[in-house]
């Protein structure tokens, strides 16, 4: 689904993105961890448009996205959610997930005057969309809580959800694991698996937490200095030598001898 060629990206000299090729496909949770500074999230942001790279190629589908700003890669079914949820916090939850769809009739003024059943039709169509989000991810106790009010945990599952009002093709997720207790992390993560079994969603996952890594991601790739290091099983990553020098340490021998 996306392929990334040769991707590099500086910032007044410092090589952020260092010559990165990889491939996520169709139907699959990918990993992408590595140390901090190693480039991910920027390799994020090149992938979804917030930056335009300063080399290389992106494909979503085969076509040619690079640069493409990221709403036009919303319309391409391509999102991204950030480390920090970004939620309009005086909204409740089923109005956040309203206001995702683009194009919606009520924010012409004039087809509000001109054609106002049209606009409540779409609109009992929106909340109906929000309320099946709401439901898929069982947050129905908080759909009418402001979303400013909610648990970190809550927030990222109403950024998930908000991927899930414009049905996504594939869906970039920056340490969704952040700031989340293990309960909500959990419920997350289930969340992910679904949407991927059962809804077809195609995840790249950046996170630090190992165990969530391993539960969900089939192929993991490791970022170091800009680069793509290694890509495997986690099994297989745990295992690579070079990535235990390099990244995971001696940390994660003792963790694995323990």
């Amino acid at each position: 689904m996306i392929e990334v060629k040769n991707l590099s990206k500086s910032f007044s000299g410092f090589l952020a993105v260092n010559d990165a090729s990889l491939k996520i496909e169709t139907g699959s949770i990918t990993g992408l961890v590595g140390p901090n500074g190693a480039g991910k999230t920027t390799l994020f942001n090149v992938i979804a448009g917030v930056h335009a790279p300063t080399d290389g190629q992106v494909l979503l589908d085969g076509q040619d996205i690079t640069g493409l700003a990221p709403h036009e890669l919303f319309h391409r079914g391509l999102l991204r959610t950030f480390q920090i949820a970004h939620e309009f916090s005086s909204l409740t939850v089923r109005e956040n997930l309203m206001m995702v769809p683009a194009d919606q009739m009520g924010e012409t003024l004039w087809k509000t005057w001109t054609n106002p059943s049209a606009v409540r039709a779409q609109e009992e169509q929106t909340r109906a969309k929000a309320d099946d989000v709401i439901e898929f991810l069982e947050i129905s106790h908080v759909a009418d809580e402001l979303a400013g009010n909610l648990s970190g945990g809550q927030k990222k599952l109403l950024e998930l959800g908000r991927t899930m009002m414009v049905d996504a093709k594939i869906v970039f997720l920056d340490e969704v694991g952040a700031g989340v207790n293990r309960t909500l992390l959990n419920t997350i993560g289930d969340a992910i698996i679904r949407l991927n079994q059962e809804r077809g969603y195609t995840f790249c996952v950046i996170e630090h937490d190992m165990d969530f890594i391993g539960r969900l991601c089939d192929p993991v790739i490791v970022m170091a200095e800009g680069g793509v290091l290694a890509e495997g099983t986690l099994d297989e990553i745990k295992a690579n030598e070079q990535v235990i020098e390099a990244y995971l340490g001696t940390g994660l021998k003792n963790k694995e001898a323990s």
